[in-house]
């Protein structure tokens, strides 16, 4: 396939067998550091394996995002959302205007609501579970995807109960799924820098597959593009797929490019100011040589790359768009200037350019329509 282009052959003979089955994290460190045709080749590579296990369908969700409040006890460098309880910026939205603001987003043809939010002192496990039997009273056909897993830990230490009993008592309130946020980079020596309070490796992973066990799919992500190296990239991707083969509770990946620009991290001069449109690609493209069809689905973060860039990502081995969000103030907050909100004639119009199919999806991606 790769004769043409005149590449060094033990790359090649990497990415030929990367068509047929999943890299090890060796080959995917080496694909990782590749420049000129040997780079061109990798995304050509991850393009065909993406058309062989998912088509060329791309798909997308109408959506709706809540950021309930950004008051958290959190100490994440990275992170310009947060504001303390007396700053004139911060807000704790009722749980009847989470309702309210649900109720608009699904009347306006949103199937799936997205819920986060900061850890706030008030908020715990049964504030998870009245918000969420509320909204499942007003609004019962809604998918709610909410909670990240550091929110799951905090919520349990703070009603005193098991991260398991946690997770059965909302899913019988409603929840269908939660976002695998948290994850940040999966290296406890990058994380006691970059988020020093909040969860190990090793916890992000228990909250996970104890979701996953108890029938809660997740996502998973990687804020990438600060303090890390390539090989943790690798690593993280490898921890991913190890879970994924464990539990196959995974819907997505969905790698996020870190926003440098109004947090402390950055303005402290400890981390990088997120990583290049190259780094960015070739993130997508090994991701996709190393999931190959153990995780079929990767989506681009629009709000982070924008339209033009993420269009590119998707001929680096993406299939996904995610989804039209709004009210989203977390990557806007840390700087992301690509805008909050958008309708699917935009992602119809991105999609088509490219010469592939726009299709409209749910969550769990079971319902995929050609539009």
């Amino acid at each position: 396939m790769f004769e043409l282009l005149k590449i060094d052959t033990h790359i090649e003979e990497i990415l030929e067998k990367s068509l047929e089955t999943p890299i090890s994290n060796e080959d995917a460190l080496i694909l990782m550091n590749t420049t000129g045709r040997e780079f061109q080749a990798l995304l050509i590579a991850a393009d065909a394996r993406r058309e062989e296990i998912v088509g060329d369908k791309i798909t997308y969700i109408q959506n709706w995002n809540i950021n309930f409040t950004n008051i958290c006890t959190g100490t994440c460098g990275f992170c310009a959302f947060k504001r303390e309880e007396k700053n004139s910026e911060s807000y704790f939205l009722s749980t009847d205007e989470i309702v309210k603001r649900a109720e608009t987003a699904w009347n306006n043809g949103a199937i799936e609501v997205c819920i986060q939010g900061g850890l706030h002192p008030k908020v715990d496990a049964y504030y998870y579970e009245e918000l969420l039997q509320k909204l499942r009273s007003k609004l019962p056909d809604i998918y709610i995807h909410a909670f990240s897993p550091m929110e799951i830990l905090y919520g349990a230490e703070k009603s005193d109960i098991s991260i398991s009993e946690e997770l059965k008592m909302l899913k019988k309130a409603g929840l269908d799924s939660i976002p695998g946020n948290a994850a940040e980079i999966l290296n406890d020596d990058i994380r006691k820098i970059l988020c020093p309070s909040k969860m190990n490796t090793a916890k992000w992973i228990e909250i996970v597959e104890t979701a996953h066990k108890t029938g809660i799919p997740t996502t998973c992500t990687m804020m990438y593009g600060h303090i890390e190296e390539i090989k943790h990239r690798v690593e993280h991707i490898d921890i991913l797929r190890s879970i994924q083969k464990r539990t196959g509770g995974f819907t997505e990946f969905v790698p996020l490019t870190f926003m440098h620009k109004n947090t402390q991290i950055y303005k402290d001069g400890k981390a990088a100011p997120g990583s290049t449109g190259i780094e960015d690609l070739k993130v997508y493209a090994v991701s996709r040589l190393m999931f190959g069809n153990i995780l079929p689905n990767i989506q681009v973060s629009w709000v982070k790359l924008g339209f033009k860039f993420a269009q590119v990502c998707l001929g680096a081995g993406a299939n996904d768009l995610g989804g039209t969000l709004g009210e989203e103030s977390i990557s806007k907050s840390a700087g992301a200037q690509h805008g909050v909100r958008t309708n699917p004639a935009n992602f119809q119009r991105v999609i088509r350019n490219m010469g592939r199919i726009p299709a409209e999806r749910d969550t769990l991606y079971k319902n995929i329509h050609v539009v």
